[in-house]
């Protein structure tokens, strides 16, 4: 699985509208609004690096009120919540 992180920023007034139609694109598991330079972010999962090309570029770019976007791929992730539930396996409170 592929995750990518695409910063994204809108007309200031489409950003709810452009957050819920960003979200209902396959390959996009979540949108937030958030602060700072960028409007919304969302958290893009797919099969294959060459379907970003299609989530990204051929779908979400075109999003009415999208003006820019920046993507950032993951190599690896980190959590604790990952790793406290595998330390926690075959252990009852």
């Amino acid at each position: 699985m592929i995750t990518a992180f695409v910063l994204i920023k809108t007309s200031v007034d489409r950003i709810p509208e452009a957050a819920q139609q960003i979200s209902e694109i396959d390959g996009i598991s979540e949108v937030y609004s958030v602060t700072g330079d960028w409007d919304l972010i969302a958290v893009a999962r797919v099969a294959h690096q060459e379907d970003l090309a299609d989530v990204i570029a051929d779908r979400l770019s075109k999003v009415e009120g999208v003006q820019a976007t920046t993507t950032h791929i993951s190599f690896r992730a980190y959590s604790r919540h990952d790793l406290d539930a595998a330390f926690s396996l075959g252990f009852e409170h």
